[in-house]
């Protein structure tokens, strides 16, 4: 990236060479060259002025009418001296010293004029910058807010997974060994793959099907699970462990306090372009577990999954929730990247 010294050095390279341009040769190339080096000078010199003494001391602290006032006596300054330092270079051409005479007021609007398109540079670059800081906050405090949410998930996950893992270690059961092999391939996932914005879709289906292999193993065929995916999955993106929670609660609520054989979870993902179609339903316990009042939960909740949402997919989903007696689902449709 180049200096601003740099910057302004070709900037003032150009307008001197436009004033060149426009000048002529018809006194000589000499002539028209210190001319335009008179001219670019006069044109720094008012236009700096504004911009690092004018603007910042009273533009800048909205003393509008104070600002207009300095800047158009600062023009009415300058433009004498120039015109005095044009009419000694003139000698020996009174026609070129009448017309800087007779063209006063011309030559204070092109200094006024030229410190005003100076003001308009600034104000736009200012707000730019202003712009883009904000953006970069805005960017900042949203990763940072994500990646506090997406680490709520990661926890919470693996210690319920580990108590389930125990509970069969101490029953000395043959599905340890496999439930370790399932909790490795997942916790390599979240470690090394979910710390990229957006994920391949199919890994992402990939770990909530090892997620519900869990389930099955720990579950047995006391509970009936379904799952389902449709369309093309293969180049799609989203933003990973989108989906997790939902299992989560629906294993969490709807299972580990259900006794009764008729229990299930059934989830699906349909994707049709950019459209995916997200349905998890779980059946309800007939009686209700007395929940102890005094007992904090530890589950992450919808809040989470919302401002994840709100943050990564503004105005791109809807989520809805579908509360009865005997059955909890939650539809989420969502519009892929």
């Amino acid at each position: 990236m180049t200096s601003p010294m740099l910057r302004h050095a070709t900037f003032w390279l150009v307008v001197f060479m436009i004033l060149m341009l426009l000048e002529g040769t018809r006194y000589g190339v000499l002539f028209a060259l210190t001319n335009e080096f008179i001219n670019t000078f006069f044109y720094v010199a008012i236009i700096y002025f504004n911009i690092y003494y004018l603007i910042p001391s009273y533009l800048n602290k909205k003393q509008f009418l104070t600002y207009l006032i300095l800047l158009i006596l600062a023009s009415g300054v300058i433009t004498p001296i120039k015109i005095l330092a044009f009419y000694l270079k003139f000698s020996g051409k009174p026609e070129l010293q009448l017309g800087l005479l007779e063209n006063q007021f011309g030559y204070f609007l092109t200094i006024f004029l030229a410190a005003s398109l100076g003001t308009v540079v600034k104000i736009s670059n200012d707000w730019v910058q202003q712009l883009k800081e904000r953006q970069d906050l805005e960017r900042q405090t949203m990763q940072s807010e994500l990646r506090f949410l997406r680490s709520q998930i990661n926890p919470h996950f693996l210690f319920n997974t580990l108590n389930s893992l125990y509970a069969l270690t101490l029953k000395k059961s043959d599905l340890a060994p496999e439930i370790v092999l399932k909790l490795s391939e997942m916790m390599r996932y979240m470690l090394y793959e979910c710390n990229e914005k957006r994920v391949l879709l199919s890994k992402e289906i990939s770990y909530l099907q090892n997620y519900i292999d869990l389930e099955r193993l720990r579950q047995g065929n006391q509970v009936k699970i379904d799952f389902g995916v449709s369309g093309n999955i293969g180049e799609q993106t989203i933003a990973p462990l989108l989906f997790i929670p939902f299992l989560e609660n629906s294993f969490k609520h709807g299972i580990m306090n259900n006794l009764e054989k008729d229990s299930f979870v059934h989830i699906r993902i349909a994707v049709n372009g950019r459209q995916l179609h997200f349905f998890i339903e779980n059946s309800k316990p007939r009686q209700r577990p007395i929940r102890d009042p005094n007992r904090v939960s530890g589950g992450i909740g919808l809040a989470n999954i919302h401002r994840r949402l709100n943050l990564l997919y503004p105005k791109h989903y809807d989520l809805r929730i579908n509360d009865t007696p005997n059955t909890y689902a939650v539809v989420l449709d969502l519009e892929l990247d």
